[in-house]
This record gives structure tokens, sequence and C-alpha cells, in this order.
């Protein structure tokens, strides 16, 4: 079985009724994906992620994204909190995320954006201690700076999603009891550092992910001159996991089987309440 840790099937991609999560989700069945994850990203779609769940016998996490805090405020952080006292008890809630901190995009660069940013994802990680929850953390062009929180606040582990650091920040995640998570990107040739991490880090820290629909993996992807002429960019589902599961695994000379294994065992690990998931009903 393959778990898919990180995809947003609520997205706009996959239509207003969701019909497209519904029929990828059922293909991403077919080829063995067990389990998908299905992060929140702002107050509006704390509910729309948890439906979703239930209704695709998946799983969820709460959380406002680092790309929305712009918009977000503190009433939205009572709301998130409130949330998850409400769902506490529901198996299918099993983290606190997405959350983190992006000092990739310019206009959250800015002192002032960058300072908002440290104090939403800190809120959070009180909430995600505050409810015994791990945390799915969004981290880029951030690692040093989240890493700094995390050891002021630490929940007990979590996953850092579409991990792209260094080995030497990973072993840091890994120290304090995260697993990392790779996807699509390590399936493009030419990133040449991602395949290497993919290859060399601890295979009992390594979880797969899509991000759907986002970070198509290279079979899927258009380059800018393809959509230029007019190739529509490729949709991401939880479908690719198994294919991009099997690159990952073959640039650790492992058969795909061992990589499902050992990467569903990790991610039971990171976020243990989807171990009551694996046979449980929608």
């Amino acid at each position: 079985m393959w778990i898919d840790t990180h995809c947003h099937l609520d997205a706009p991609e996959f239509g207003p009724a969701h019909e497209g999560a519904v029929a990828a989700r059922a293909l991403a069945a077919e080829r063995g994906v067990g389990l998908c994850v299905i992060p929140a990203v702002e107050r509006s779609n704390l509910d729309t992620v948890r439906r979703l769940a239930h209704r695709l016998g998946d799983a969820y996490a709460l959380g406002i994204h680092p790309l929305y805090v712009p918009r977000a405020d503190d009433a939205d952080l009572a709301h998130l909190d409130a949330a998850l006292t409400e769902h506490r008890d529901d198996p299918r809630l099993v983290a606190v995320g997405e959350i983190g901190l992006d000092f990739f995009v310019p206009a959250l660069c800015e002192p002032a954006m960058r300072e908002r940013q440290i104090r939403f994802y800190r809120a959070q990680l009180r909430l995600a201690r505050k409810h015994g929850l791990p945390v799915i953390v969004h981290v880029r062009r951030s690692a040093d700076v989240l890493l700094k929180h995390l050891r002021e606040l630490p929940t007990g582990g979590g996953i850092a999603h579409a991990y792209n650091g260094s080995a030497a920040q990973a072993k840091a995640f890994i120290d304090l009891g995260f697993k990392l998570g790779f996807g699509g990107a390590a399936t493009f040739e030419p990133a040449l550092k991602l395949r290497a991490l993919a290859a060399e880090l601890p295979l009992d820290a390594l979880v797969l992910e899509t991000d759907a629909p986002d970070i198509p993996p290279h079979w899927l992807y258009a380059t800018a001159a393809e959509r230029a002429a007019g190739q529509a960019q490729g949709v991401n589902t939880p479908a690719e996991l198994p294919r991009i599961g099997a690159v990952i695994a073959g640039l650790r000379g492992l058969p795909p089987e061992a990589l499902a294994q050992a990467s569903t065992t990790n991610a039971l690990a990171a976020l243990p309440r989807l171990a009551a998931l694996r046979h449980k009903p929608a």
C-alpha cells in the first residue's frame, strides 16, 4: 500500500463539486494508494477538507498555510482552535497543517510579513501541542528559522512537506522526530541535489506525497515553451504516487514494493492516527 501524505483534493482543479477528486481517488485506489492526507490552507476550507476526507475515506489536517497568512487574522486562529476542539475525536483528523514559513515568495519576505508568518506559525505550533497532534510543515527557503521555532515549541514530530533543504537540515528535522516528504520534483533528472537526498537519506526518514494538483512529475510537466504553444499543464493526482514512488525506489536501488512498505510504515509513525484508518470504510 502507498500513502499520499499530502494532496489538496479540494483544489479548484478538481471541480466545484470535487468530482475530479472522486475520480482521481478511485484511480489511485486501483493503483494501490490506500490513504491520502488532505491538508487545509485557510479558515474557509477547514470544513471542506474534513467533509471531503470523510467522503473519500481518507484523512485530513487543519491549519493556516503561510501563503494565506496575509489575509488571515487572530479570529481565524481562534476558529482553528475551535475546530480542533470540536473534531478532536474524529479519527480522520491526523495533524495540524499545512502550516509553516515561506521565504521564497517576494511579498512574504518583507520584514513585517516575515514576522507575521512567524507569529501564525508559532501560534499553530502551540495549538498542535495543546491538541496533541503532529504537524505538517511547509518549508520553502525557511528551514533554519522553521527549525529554530520547532526546537522552542516541539510537537513531537510530523512531516516536512516537499522537502528540498540540505542534508544537515534534513538531519535536524529527523532529530526532532520528523519525516521528510518527497514527490514529483524528484522525478526530474536535473534535480541532482534533491535526487541525491532521496537516494541517500535514511530509508526510515522518507514519506511520499504528490501535493496534488501541484508539483507534477516530469511526465505531466509542460515547459514554458510548450504552454506558450497551447499545451496545458498536467494536473497532478494521487494516482501518480506509485509511479513517483517507483522513480524514487530506483534512485535507492530498491524494488517499488520495498519503498511502498517502508514509506507506509514511516507515514504511520509520523501521523499515528493513520494506523486506525488503513481498513476503515468511508
